[in-house]
């Protein structure tokens, strides 16, 4: 094991969920709440007797690597603990949605060939209909609500199984997950990361950002949450607030104070609106953007005072927040700069599943407004094919990029050329090297004219109106249409004043990309679990 600015370098997650145990000891690793709603805590060295009570029963059951074990259940403090035995003990993990419906989840485990299943109370009728599959391969079904038996049982073990359970070489060319995609725009494919895979994209992260505790609400079954969080954690020995219900972000971030978080625009978009609906409701509008300016003055005298000039602001988000990473989707440059001039930098990176997932960062010392950052030193990034404004597909290379997709070499074969991942986004880079995301090549809107419009950027925008909640854009009989979910409790004149809003938005666009057709809906968007709308359900 190496060091890099103190952060140590591991080849596996199984050295690294071990070792991480023990560099943290007694320091606390995990808070949450519990089903009654009382806080628990949890050190590193309490989590970790967990992994080997829950280790030493599962080698007692007869488990062996290279078994599959998939997780079907929502974020707890259990979701960690399974997680981080099924790495020590050398088995393949197969982290689940659990927005799918029954069948996708059957089709999903079939597909993975998978062996074990462990799954919550809400999703038992899913783990039924596994059952209940002709085609299904999983042998053992494991109930969470069960797990307090399982790991008494284990203790009782340990002395018979730890050092068996503990004992299975593992390699960093070794398969250590199968990932299914998000499948915002068609069908999902499990994406295969080998512990060199996600262990490579995790250091380089690591190079370039630092930073305390966090609270962790995005989904954990996503390679994102343990870049941000479930990993970093353990390499910082740093601890991390649980988030089980998203309605409570805004409360538990004031009462847990983190340094950082990470998210999806959607939820930068949400505080963003917070904070102005705020400051309108409070008479406090002009003041607001007064203090932007004349922070903004003080910046360039070299006096950082956001803090002191938006304390009001900094409190509401817990007083200690020094940033938000934020990826996944395309954010408006105009709210990140605007957190930006309130002292709440954004970091935006670019990635994907398939890529472990992070390919370019933004850094505390080297960012740009609207751009995805620069790319980490684990991959090499190029734009193929560029048109003559440099705009083409964003095609990586690197120990980051998957082993391809299980059980579909077709699939893997069309997203590669040699060894050049083709990721099927749009961008561009700068002259400093910054790349900026223009949209999926799926989603183009390609006008009769041969015009390209990327949905993307027109959403942005009209996401900046202030009664839209959600807005989709897309192509429909050559048209460009934009759907509406209005938020009617707080502006009840909403649909009415709608298209006046869209005209003035539409004023601020090139004549090609302005909406022509406004659609309003009453419900929100299907959403997977990262909170991007799924294009194909509307």
């Amino acid at each position: 094991m190496a060091f890099y600015n103190d952060f140590p370098i591991y080849g596996t997650v199984k050295e690294m969920v071990l070792d991480g145990a023990k560099r943290g000891g007694d320091k606390r690793e995990f808070l949450f709440e519990d089903e009654n709603g009382e806080l628990q805590e949890r050190s590193f060295f309490d989590t970790h007797e967990d992994e080997m009570r829950l280790g030493a029963y599962l080698y007692e059951q007869g488990l062996r690597p290279p078994l599959k074990i998939a997780i079907l259940s929502e974020n707890s403090y259990m979701w960690n603990v399974i997680f981080y035995t099924i790495a020590a003990g050398g088995f393949v993990v197969v982290p689940m949605d659990v927005r799918l419906e029954a069948p996708e989840v059957v089709g999903q485990l079939e597909n993975c060939e998978c062996d074990v299943l462990f799954y919550s109370a809400q999703n038992e009728e899913k783990a039924n209909a596994v059952k209940a599959s002709p085609g299904c391969t999983v042998k053992r079904f494991y109930a969470i609500a069960d797990i307090d038996a399982m790991l008494a049982e284990g203790e009782g073990l340990r002395a018979k199984n730890e050092e068996a359970f503990l004992s299975p070489e593992v390699k960093p060319e070794d398969l250590f997950t199968i990932v299914y995609t998000s499948g915002t725009t068609g069908k999902t494919k499990g994406v295969m990361l080998s512990n060199k895979n996600i262990l490579t994209d995790m250091n380089a992260s690591m190079r370039v950002l630092t930073g305390g505790h966090a609270i962790a609400f995005l989904p954990l079954n996503h390679t994102y949450s343990w870049v941000t969080g479930l990993f970093a954690g353990l390499e910082r020995t740093e601890w991390g607030f649980i988030c089980t219900n998203l309605r409570h972000i805004y409360k538990d971030i004031q009462n847990y104070h983190p340094h950082q978080f990470a998210a999806v625009p959607l939820v930068v978009e949400l505080i963003y609106s917070r904070i102005i609906s705020s400051a309108k409701r409070k008479g406090n509008y002009e003041s607001l953007m007064s203090g932007i300016e004349v922070s903004r003055n003080f910046l360039l005298c070299g006096f950082d005072s956001r803090k002191e000039f938006f304390s009001e602001i900094h409190d509401n988000l817990g007083g200690e927040l020094e940033y938000i990473l934020c990826g996944g989707a395309y954010l408006n440059p105009k709210i990140e700069e605007f957190m930006n001039d309130i002292g709440i930098p954004i970091i935006t990176g670019y990635g994907l599943t398939e890529c472990s997932p992070c390919v370019t960062c933004s850094r505390r010392d080297a960012f740009k407004i609207g751009s995805m950052g620069l790319p980490l030193d684990c991959n090499e990034v190029i734009i193929h094919d560029p048109d003559e404004n440099g705009v083409g597909e964003i095609w990586v290379r690197g120990d980051n990029v998957m082993m391809g997709y299980y059980n579909d070499p077709e699939a893997t074969a069309a997203v590669f050329s040699g060894d050049w991942f083709m990721t099927g986004d749009y961008g561009y880079f700068d002259e400093d090297g910054f790349l900026f995301f223009m949209g999926r090549k799926k989603n183009l809107i390609i006008l009769s004219n041969g015009k390209n419009v990327s949905p993307e950027e027109i959403e942005s925008e009209l996401s900046m109106i202030e009664s839209v909640k959600e807005v989709l854009v897309y192509e429909e009989n050559g048209r460009i249409v934009g759907e509406f979910w209005l938020d009617t409790d707080k502006f009840p004149d909403a649909k009415e004043t709608l298209q006046s809003e869209v005209d003035r938005v539409n004023a601020s666009l090139a004549e090609f990309k302005r909406v022509q057709i406004v659609k309003t809906r009453d419900t929100e968007f299907p959403k997977t679990t990262t909170l991007k709308i799924i294009r194909n359900k509307r």
